[in-house]
């Protein structure tokens, strides 16, 4: 899960190398924390969040697919 949401989020950004993901497991669940640069947050999230949330289902397509929940948290 964490390559799909790097390689989905390097894709976008302008900036690919400052993209930095973190995996972190609270219970029975996973939290994703996706940090870009400042000035590639705006395509990140999208308009009126639309890419993000097209970001998140797949992100829930694959924990589903896992047995596990999984959460996409854009700092």
């Amino acid at each position: 899960m964490k390559e799909l949401v790097e390689y989905i989020a390097r894709s976008i950004a302008a900036q690919p190398d400052d993209v930095k993901v973190a995996v972190v497991e609270e219970g029975d669940r996973i939290i994703i924390r996706l940090e870009v640069a400042d000035e590639d947050k705006g395509k990140i999230i999208g308009r009126q969040g639309r890419v993000a949330q097209a970001i998140r289902v797949l992100l829930r397509v694959s924990a589903v697919k896992e047995g596990t929940r999984a959460v996409l948290e854009i700092v």
